[in-house]
Formats: structure tokens, C-alpha cells, sequence
């Protein structure tokens, strides 16, 4: 089995000394850098924009993986990747025209990523699985870092694991919230191509050796 990408999230990170945070991730294992835009709309909270992205991107050796916690995602997408995103993933409860959201997302260059909702149902993607290059599963209600991992997603990914293999699908599986060393590896197992963690890396007293840990599950 193939290791896991490792995406620690810039939204724990400590923003009185960003640029510090984001070498040290460049040092680190980490593959990706978990990006999350909150607009206090779609989700109770506000994170920040397009000027801080832009601001990590300049110190970034990682593809920064952009997650679109937003209404009308389709106005940003395109300022988003100018600000250097590689992958944008955008949530399906947000886009009523989920394919065309995709479609836009790919047309500029970019990975096309689709987050869903711990209440949303797998089978929702099954008619645009096969344009999608990663899927953002939520284990925690968005909006907020720090909060319990939610334990049906093991059973979450291995339906959409499935649903991955019958349609021929080249999409990786991406968890989103709670992740630590005790879920990790049986996250693996579900099916898990991607880890983001925030908290549990930026708050340790080496987060280097936080992410060499994941990495190596």
C-alpha cells in the first residue's frame, strides 16, 4: 500500500510568524498544504482570503491544496488559482451546478477537488465521480479547527472506495478533521489517499516529527 500524502492545515498554523510556519513545512515530510477559506456564510466562521494565500504561495515549496469553505464558490475559483492554488476543491452543498463547478476548476489549470458534509451522502457523487481528481471528506462539521473526529467516516470511505472502483474513477480520498496518529492508520485501511491535520501538527512540540509519524502509517 502506498504511503499517505500528508496536508498539514495553514489554518492552525501560528499567523504571527506565517512565513516561519510555512519553511518549516517545506522542511518537513508534509506533501501538501492544506489551505482553508471560510466566509462566515457557508460556514459559522471567517478565516481569511486571497492576499494570505497569495502570501503562503510566495513561501510555499508545496502545492498549496485550496479548500473553498464559501458560498458561489465559481466568483473566487479563478483569483484563487492566480494566488497559487494547485488543487481547489469546492463543497457540493455549496454549487448547484456541481459539473460545470468542476469543468471551471480544470479549465484553469487547477486539480478539481469536491468536499462533502458529514450529513451528506456519498451516492451524491456518483454522477460526477469520474471528473473528479480528489474528494474532501469532512470527519468534523466545518467551520471550526480542534473538534472530535466523527467515527462514521471510516464506514464513509469505504462506500466511497467502492463507489471509486465501479466507476473507474481516478479521484483520491482526502479526510478532513480530528486526524490524528490513533485514526490514521485505520483511515488507511478504509481506503484514505490524503490526510489533512491542523491542530494535531501545529500544536505538538515538533511537528515535523508529527507529520514523519503520519507519513509513515
Amino acid at each position: 500500500m502506498s504511503s499517505l500524502v500528508i496536508a498539514p492545515s495553514i489554518l492552525a498554523a501560528d499567523f504571527a510568524n506565517l512565513e516561519r510556519e510555512v519553511k518549516m513545512l517545506n522542511e518537513s515530510q508534509a506533501d501538501w498544504i492544506h489551505v482553508d477559506i471560510m466566509d462566515g456564510e457557508f460556514v459559522p466562521n471567517i478565516s481569511f482570503g486571497i492576499p494570505v494565500t497569495e502570501a503562503i504561495k510566495r513561501h510555499a515549496k508545496k502545492p498549496l491544496d485550496v479548500h473553498l469553505m464559501i458560498v458561489h464558490p465559481e466568483r473566487y475559483v479563478e483569483a484563487f488559482q492566480k494566488a497559487g492554488a494547485g488543487i481547489i476543491s469546492v463543497h457540493i452543498e455549496a454549487c448547484n451546478h456541481l459539473h460545470r463547478n468542476i469543468q471551471q476548476i480544470k479549465a484553469l489549470g487547477c486539480k478539481a477537488g469536491v468536499a462533502i458534509n458529514p450529513h451528506t451522502s456519498v451516492s451524491a457523487l456518483e454522477n460526477t465521480i469520474a471528473d473528479i481528481d480528489l474528494i474532501c471528506v469532512m470527519s468534523v462539521n466545518p467551520g471550526f479547527g480542534g473538534q472530535k473526529f466523527i467515527e462514521n467516516t471510516y464506514q464513509k470511505v469505504k462506500q466511497l472506495k467502492e463507489l471509486i472502483r465501479k466507476t473507474g474513477s481516478k479521484a483520491l480520498i482526502e479526510i478532513d478533521g480530528g486526524v490524528n496518529l490513533t485514526n490514521a492508520k485505520p483511515l488507511k485501511e478504509a481506503g484514505a489517499d490524503v490526510l489533512v491535520a491542523g491542530n494535531f501538527v501545529f500544536s505538538a512540540n515538533d511537528p515535523q516529527s508529527v507529520i514523519s509519524e503520519l507519513k509513515r502509517v
